[in-house]
C-alpha cells in the first residue's frame, strides 16, 4: 500500500522501528515488514498512519510515539 496523502512511507524494522533523521523510533514489532505513512503536520512532529487507520503522532525530539485514541472503534 502507498500513502499519496504523506509526505513519505517507511516500513517497519523486524525489530519494530522506523528510522527517521537517523533517529530510530519504536513502533511495534506486530507491524514488522509493513509499510506505513508519515507526514509532518508540525515542526518535528509526525503522524503515522496505517492503512486508512491514524496510530499516533511521532515527536522527532523524544523519539516517541504518542497513540490516538483507539482507531479501530470499541469492542475489539
Amino acid at each position: 500500500m502507498t500513502y499519496p496523502l504523506h509526505d513519505r512511507d517507511v516500513i517497519v524494522t523486524n525489530c519494530g522501528r522506523i528510522c527517521m533523521h537517523r533517529k530510530r523510533i519504536n513502533i511495534s514489532t506486530v507491524l514488522a515488514g509493513q509499510r506505513l505513512g508519515i507526514k509532518e503536520v508540525d515542526d518535528g512532529i509526525w503522524i503515522v498512519s496505517f492503512m486508512r487507520y491514524d496510530l499516533g503522532y511521532i515527536d522527532l525530539e523524544q523519539r516517541t510515539l504518542q497513540p490516538t485514541d483507539n482507531p479501530f472503534g470499541h469492542g475489539l
